[in-house]
């Protein structure tokens, strides 16, 4: 049933959804990993294809760029798809000492500055989390590839530019890097029963002023696929 934002009929989207931020990186995935793909949606630019990879049926879908965007897909996807797990494959930019740029980031949790969980009307601060098995699952994938990564809070950011001194307030208290869409996502599954996870390579580093150019960028976020495409894999079949 199609929504505002989505044009797709309800078997056109597979129960495990993978979301980078950009339309086009939603192509670019589709065309590399996915067999026998169709576009199911191109509603606004967001483009949504799916197909199979590996004999599992997924989707890779864009969610845009920020907290309301990616609230705005994921909620639908959840809501009235009947889609069960969204993984977040982006890139984030570095905060923490130890983490480097290419590293993979596994986000346990996040903390944020945006307003999102006030329509909630929760009588305390929630925590947004993902979930633990879609979590070990990616760790372990890491493991097996060699890819270095790290599991711990981040910060999901409404403000792209800030002053340094913030993220070094941030980077004391262990937060490990910076992104604009996690907790959305995080806070949509924990609202609807769903399961979640964020999984980003960090492209740049905020303290050091270290960044990759457009084709490391390609290479690393290759590494970051193979571990989420497995995990999306896994969830599929089980289901």
């Amino acid at each position: 049933m199609p929504t505002p934002h989505i044009a797709a009929e309800l078997e056109q989207i597979a129960p495990v959804v993978l979301m980078p931020g950009d339309p086009l990186r939603a192509k670019v995935l589709s065309d590399t990993y996915l067999e026998n793909a169709g576009l199911v949606n191109e509603v606004r630019g967001i483009l949504a294809f799916t197909g199979t990879y590996e004999g599992a049926r997924l989707t890779v879908m864009a969610s845009g760029m920020g907290v309301p965007s990616m609230g705005i897909y994921s909620y639908e996807l959840y809501k009235y798809y009947n889609v069960q797990t969204i993984i977040r494959i982006g890139t984030a930019g570095g905060i923490a000492s130890n983490v480097n740029v290419r590293d993979v980031i596994i986000a346990q949790s996040t903390c944020t500055d945006s307003n999102f969980a006030a329509h909630y009307n929760l009588p305390i601060s929630i925590a947004p989390i993902g979930d633990f098995g879609l979590m070990r699952s990616a760790a372990k994938e890491a493991d097996r590839l060699g890819v270095p990564y790290h599991v711990g809070n981040i910060v999901t950011t409404d403000a792209f530019y800030r002053d340094v001194a913030e993220y070094k307030a941030l980077a004391r208290m262990g937060v490990l890097a910076t992104e604009m869409e996690t907790a959305a996502l995080y806070l949509n599954a924990m609202d609807l029963g769903k399961k979640a996870l964020g999984i980003m390579t960090i492209s740049d580093h905020v303290m050091t002023g270290e960044s990759l150019d457009a084709i490391q960028r390609q290479n690393s976020f290759t590494q970051m696929m193979e571990i989420a495409l497995a995990v999306a894999r896994k969830e599929a079949l089980a289901l």
